[in-house]
């Protein structure tokens, strides 16, 4: 059997050799048959991944001068932030530490999703040009391949930067009251956010299912949602509030732990608790990124090719 029929079969019957490889448990195993679907798709893309890092490491002097590249190209957003407080002393009420804190959680949170999953956004073009199709009748689950195809470790640069900035705000901050409360809220918030955002480059993924020709919608919540958090919300209408608030919780990447730890008031008028539920959203939110990958393959059509 050739390949779009072997893909043809898959998708169309809703074979288990097809869900199988969705590695989001697809089939009631049980919690023993799930957990091992979930480490079969870390071992592949753990396999795929550091296939790429060996093909990249080939190349030393390219790949240090990428990640420089990389690295200053982020670094101007943080440039072009300390440029405007050469003028102002504060933006939407907050100092630049302030501004710096905010933008370093959001850094770090969104360089890490883009460095983990951040392929996802190729996907469109792989269902257009049917090489998709290749990766369906692979025995490693397509989620972990499509995630580590063309693993690009300069995207080293972000989350780097993002530390840099980071660790100015803790430096700086002078009117802030730590706690250990608050000093645990840090790491936590970084974990989450980085998971939430992965969850939405997955959901975006999926969305090119249906679309094929979605990657700058995609863009827009990923890329454009980690430079709108880099700033307070103030700045912004209530409504986009409510919409990264309850829509799409981008909010709880940086805003809401970040104004506790701040001692700022939250928008919304939400209440303090808040900001200690990011890793019940990030949770939330990989669940549902799982339900719409899995919706997603197998609603796919083979192109036949």
């Amino acid at each position: 059997m050739g390949v779009s029929g072997a893909v043809g079969t898959g998708v169309r019957t809703g074979s288990r050799a097809h869900d199988d490889r969705d590695g989001w448990g697809a089939w009631d195993d049980g919690p023993l048959g799930r957990w091992e679907r979930v480490l079969d798709g870390v071992r592949a893309y753990r396999m795929i991944a550091g296939m790429w890092i060996r093909s990249t490491m080939a190349y030393r002097v390219s790949f240090v001068m990428t990640t420089i590249g990389n690295l200053t190209a982020t670094g101007l957003d943080f440039l072009a932030i300390v440029l405007m407080f050469s003028r102002i002393d504060r933006l939407g009420g907050y100092s630049l530490p302030e501004i710096a804190f905010l933008y370093g959680l959001s850094a770090i949170s969104f360089g890490t999703a883009d460095l983990v999953v951040g392929s996802m956004d190729r996907l469109g073009r792989r269902v257009r040009d049917g090489t998709l199709d290749t990766l369906l009748v692979r025995p490693a689950p397509v989620l972990a391949q499509v995630a580590a195809d063309r693993f690009a470790l300069r995207r080293l640069g972000r989350i780097t930067q993002g530390l840099a900035v980071l660790g100015y705000a803790l430096l700086t901050l002078d009117d802030v009251h730590w706690t250990i409360l608050k000093v645990l809220l840090v790491p936590v918030t970084v974990i989450s956010g980085g998971a939430i955002f992965c969850a939405v480059f997955v959901g975006g993924a999926a969305f090119q299912f249906v679309a094929r020709d979605a990657s700058e919608v995609q863009n827009a919540f990923t890329y454009g949602g980690a430079t709108l958090l880099q700033y307070p919300p103030g700045l912004f209408a209530r409504d986009l509030v409510r919409g990264v608030t309850f829509v799409l919780p981008l909010a709880f990447v940086n805003w809401l732990p970040a104004l506790y730890v701040l001692g700022r008031p939250y928008p919304l008028d939400l209440p303090e608790w808040v900001a200690f539920l990011p890793p019940l959203v990030a949770a939330g939110c990989c669940a549902l990124a799982g339900l719409a990958w899995r919706a997603g393959l197998r609603s796919y059509r083979s192109t036949g090719s």
